[in-house]
């Protein structure tokens, strides 16, 4: 029993980075039906971001925190305006490919500027930790689903208690009435865009403390992961995101302390086929009806 508990306090900090990451995956989809697969990549870039804010300037968590998510939230907002916007109206083929090419854009220029070499994230906090019998959780895990917990908090109030919050779910639910009734599309589809890159960019940082080690193409896995996620919760809906990141964390880690650690990617996307087959729309997901 006391490694089964110890496996779920690993994964609810692991599947709290990956809620992390699928929020702004179904944020985005929610608003303009884009899968936006160039998402894992911003994270990456945060983590970057976090790296080099603790290492060249010795400043803690809290300012790296906020200046990755400020750049990822820079960055999330040019990709939408020179790749996604030019091409909202084209085929959704278009738009997804774009999204690929996207991708493989950031993570090679980055590997070009910071080269391809895997390196250590520096240690930003204590190694204390609090024992409760055989189960140990130390500082990194809590600082992790706290800072975690306050960001899905602060998302949820954005989108229910503030104006920009409702034009986003107008335009979710009908991009042209919401037009007709004066909300500025262009503005609020780049507010999602903001928030999602904002939310990635917290991700890379805390998955470089908690696996210590970041490179160029660490956002491939955990992106896909984050996208099994928001399927599994729901794609589209956000508190379906946090179950899913969570229930994909846990999984991870019950497969690899009770089994083989290798497996572990495996089990994540078996999970995929099995919920497209069984229940398509995920566990939160309403089935719509798309008039022809």
């Amino acid at each position: 029993m006391d490694q089964f508990l110890q496996q779920i306090v690993n994964g609810v900090s692991l599947g709290s980075i990956y809620a992390l990451i699928a929020l702004g995956y179904t944020m985005i989809y929610g608003i303009i039906k884009l899968i936006n697969f160039a998402h894992g990549d911003i994270y990456m870039i945060g983590a970057y971001i976090g790296f080099a804010v603790t290492t060249y300037t010795n400043l803690g968590f809290f300012p790296a925190l906020i200046i990755a998510m400020t750049g990822c939230t820079v960055l999330g907002v040019i990709i939408e305006k020179v790749a996604y916007k030019p091409l909202r109206n084209s085929s959704r083929i278009a738009v997804l490919i774009t999204a690929i090419g996207v991708s493989f854009f950031l993570e090679y220029t980055m590997m070009f500027f910071v080269g391809a070499e895997v390196r250590s994230y520096p240690s930003l906090f204590t190694k204390r930790a609090f024992n409760f019998g055989d189960i140990v959780i130390n500082m990194q895990q809590i600082y992790i689903v706290l800072t975690a917990v306050a960001l899905m908090i602060l998302l949820q109030f954005i989108v229910h208690k503030t104006k920009t919050g409702k034009a986003m779910r107008a335009v979710s639910v009908d991009k042209d009435a919401a037009q007709l009734m004066g909300i500025n599309v262009n503005t609020t589809i780049s507010f999602t865009f903001a928030i999602g890159s904002a939310f990635a960019g917290a991700a890379g940082v805390l998955v470089g403390i908690y696996y210590n080690s970041i490179d160029p193409l660490m956002g491939m896995m955990p992106g896909l992961k984050a996208f099994v996620a928001a399927v599994f919760g729901g794609i589209g809906n956000i508190p379906g995101a946090m179950i899913g990141g969570l229930g994909i964390g846990i999984m991870e880690t019950l497969v690899s302390g009770y089994g083989n650690s290798m497996y572990r990617d495996a089990a994540v996307f078996a999970l995929l086929i099995i919920i497209l087959i069984v229940k398509p729309t995920g566990l939160l997901g309403k089935n719509t009806r798309e008039k022809v």
